[in-house]
């Protein structure tokens, strides 16, 4: 039933902006699957119940479809879960393990244990179809000034993917839905990512957005290492929405000097505390959905007085 997988690469490892040691990868398991028939799971317009207009041709699907005919991101995680503990048991020159299954994570994650470090590899179920993504898309991903109005037509006509993860705000709690995904045009827009075509090409001007990014996403990693318990419900994914917005905010190769990656960084930081202190960040390509929910106030502003105490005081936790 899986045979039709392909794999490919997300996270920031592949997008270049990783800080640390590579020891975390993420490789989405991706299943073409024939048209999907979507039904909003919240009013976020992330989360979704698929189900399929016609019966795919592969007969394995059946046993995934719930008695209504929505397709169970549980039961397809639980089976290929199986799959991969079954196949890491033949693996015998690297230790690698499976490790216990974290509520409502879309990952399958493998430790691989190999001095000097420990390794692990979020393995993503990913469902991909070429059908026009959901209206709640529509206004979203405003990057006509920055990237173009071309650009932005061509990535909106990439297929839509979706990965099984749990809505915590369903009403029953089934493991039935899935979220939409947009990791691949992430990578592509970090990748190529200059107003001008040849932003950061051997022979174009260099700037500073990469940079920024990589900033960003430390100064995160060093203020949960710090206090792991008040940040817990904070991930890369805020600063790197939060940089994608600034990219839009200042649109132009010449905003983001090489020479200017402290003002650059700043600015972003700015920007992200101002987020914080309004407990709003809009998701990049579903504007009505805000990352933060307004039920975390306290966090937010905990970690903009943080971010505010780096800024002011030269950024002491990046030389501890």
């Amino acid at each position: 039933f899986f045979s039709s997988i392909e794999r490919q690469s997300a996270g920031s490892y592949y997008e270049r902006v990783k800080i640390s040691e590579p020891n975390e990868f993420d490789i989405m398991l991706v299943m073409p699957v024939a048209r999907m028939q979507l039904e909003e799971s919240d009013d976020t317009g992330a989360f979704y119940y698929v189900s399929f207009k016609r019966s795919p041709k592969e007969k394995g699907w059946s046993k995934f479809l719930e008695e209504d005919g929505k397709l169970s991101a549980f039961k397809m995680l639980q089976a290929l879960r199986e799959i991969i503990k079954q196949e890491v048991k033949n693996i015998k020159d690297v230790e690698v393990t499976v490790a216990r299954k974290k509520a409502g994570s879309p990952a399958i994650t493998l430790q691989i244990k190999n001095p000097p470090s420990e390794i692990s590899v979020d393995i993503i179920l990913t469902l991909k179809a070429q059908q026009s993504w959901p209206p709640s898309t529509q206004g979203g991903l405003k990057i006509e000034q920055w990237l173009g109005t071309k650009n932005r037509k061509d990535l909106r006509v990439l297929p839509l993917y979706l990965v099984a993860k749990q809505n915590k705000r369903e009403k029953v709690l089934r493991g039935n839905t899935w979220r939409i995904s947009f990791s691949h045009i992430e990578k592509d827009m970090i990748n190529n990512h200059g107003n001008s075509k040849t932003c950061c090409e051997s022979n174009g001007s260099k700037c500073c957005r990469k940079a920024c990014l990589k900033l960003l996403k430390f100064l995160l990693e060093q203020l949960k290492m710090k206090y792991p318990k008040e940040l817990e419900k904070f991930c890369s994914y805020h600063v790197k929405t939060a940089f994608l917005h600034s990219c839009v905010m200042w649109p132009n190769d010449t905003d983001w000097h090489l020479g200017n990656l402290d003002h650059s960084f700043q600015q972003c930081l700015g920007f992200f505390v101002d987020c914080l202190q309004k407990s709003q960040l809009t998701h990049f390509f579903i504007p009505q959905y805000n990352l933060l929910s307004l039920e975390d106030k306290a966090r937010h502003h905990f970690l903009s007085r943080k971010i505010s105490n780096e800024l002011n005081n030269g950024f002491p936790v990046f030389h501890e």
